[in-house]
């Protein structure tokens, strides 16, 4: 049977040092491959940070890890643009889901509700948060006070 870990990525929607967010996520990457057999990422699909994640999931795959892991975009609704393009997005991630709980809630609250079940369904919450606001932000603290296994790639240095 595989031993799946799960990480999850949140940050800021803009993100000003984009190279320096790129490397540390690279190497934490690179450090989980070499931790765990298989990895299921899950991923947004809303600012800058998820981006990088996402890119750098998808270089370390097709460099090292081409059957060790699989990507997941969830939505926290069905969004127009995967309804516009959806095979093409289901080439590009190896999963697109649309998280149930968030799906009942108003469009609103629906990316924090969607973040939430993200981190209770991960092994490691992955953050660049560099600032005390935004969804990003409350979702790193909702970790915290769940005492989750979490990082905070903005604030350590790898």
């Amino acid at each position: 049977m595989l031993d799946v870990y799960t990480v999850s990525f949140f940050g800021h929607r803009y993100i000003d040092n984009f190279r320096l967010a790129e490397e540390k996520v690279e190497k934490l990457i690179y450090k989980l491959f070499q931790e765990h057999s298989y990895i299921e990422f899950l991923v947004g699909r809303d600012g800058d940070f998820d981006q990088i994640a996402t890119s750098a999931v998808l270089k370390a795959k097709h460099s090292y890890a081409e059957n060790r892991c699989d990507i997941t975009w969830v939505m926290p609704y069905e969004k127009a643009e995967y309804i516009k393009n959806a095979e093409d997005f289901e080439k590009y991630y190896d999963y697109v889901e649309v998280c149930r709980e968030s799906e009942k809630v108003h469009y609103k609250q629906a990316i924090q509700v969607r973040n939430r079940c993200m981190v209770d369904r991960s092994d490691l919450t992955v953050f660049w948060v560099e600032r005390e606001k935004g969804g990003a932000y409350l979702t790193m603290k909702y970790a915290e006070d769940k005492q989750a296994n979490m990082v905070n790639l903005a604030a350590n240095i790898f």
